[in-house]
């Protein structure tokens, strides 16, 4: 659903990914983790189309991302680490709002707000949220228009445990409907309850890729334990960066 071919992004002088192969397959979700400034974000981005390549190419259900910007965009939904929503709007109307620009049919509103356990609450002010339940409101957004796959930026940064759990719980839900879901992260317990594969990003490349029990033989390591893999990759002795 996401591919990467040859992917790479410089600024200037400044290579921020390089090289970059990787497909994330349908049903399947996929977690980078990596130090600040290791390329994971401009990674994101590029599969969003916000960020053109210097080289390569990105595709989005088989759409060039460059090429086909506008049809790859409607495959692909994104929830953002952090959400802003106006003073005094509920979840139904923001949603409402959001289905308008994307030319969604408004019937789709309230089954997205059943689908993320919002429907109780679907005309209370948002400024009284939990930050569980603003974060599943982002879901019910980027949602809209049935996208093939989810690009999702820290999806359970500041949650207390219960929203956390909330939140893995449906993007559990919506792997189980085929939707590729690539996400970033720096909370290991995230990465290791949705990933079905680990992306591990250090200065601009990608260092190593698979399954936990891959990365733990590459690693050379009897037993998996993402702490000790992420230190064999990247040579950092302090807990996993954003």
């Amino acid at each position: 659903m996401i591919r990467y071919e040859n992917f790479g992004k410089r600024y200037g002088s400044v290579t921020a990914v390089e090289g970059l192969d990787l497909d994330v397959r349908a049903g399947e979700a996929v977690a980078l983790i990596g130090p600040n400034g290791s390329g994971k974000t401009t990674t994101l981005k590029a599969a969003l189309g916000l960020v053109r390549p210097t080289q390569g190419r990105v595709f989005v259900d088989g759409l060039d991302t460059a090429a086909d910007a506008r049809e790859a965009r409607a495959r692909i939904g994104y929830l953002p680490q952090r959400l802003a929503f106006a003073d005094g709007s509920n979840a139904r109307d923001i949603v409402r709002f959001y289905a308008k620009l994307r030319g969604v049919s408004l019937d789709t509103v309230d089954p997205l707000l059943a689908r993320v356990g919002l429907a109780d609450a679907a005309v209370r002010d948002v400024d009284g949220y939990s930050g569980g339940m603003r974060q599943r409101l982002g879901i019910a957004i980027a949602l809209l228009g049935s996208p093939r796959a989810l690009v999702l930026d820290e999806p359970t940064a500041a949650l207390d445990p219960s929203g956390a759990l909330d939140v893995r719980d449906i993007i559990a839900g919506i792997r189980a409907e085929g939707i590729a879901v690539l996400l970033s992260s720096h909370d290991l317990a995230e990465v290791d309850a949705l990933a079905d594969r680990i992306g591990v990003f250090v200065g601009g490349r990608l260092r190593a890729l698979g399954s936990p029990r891959e990365l733990a033989a590459a690693a050379g390591l009897a037993t998996y334990d993402i702490a000790h893999v992420y230190r064999a990759f990247t040579g950092a002795n302090t807990r996993l960066a954003a």
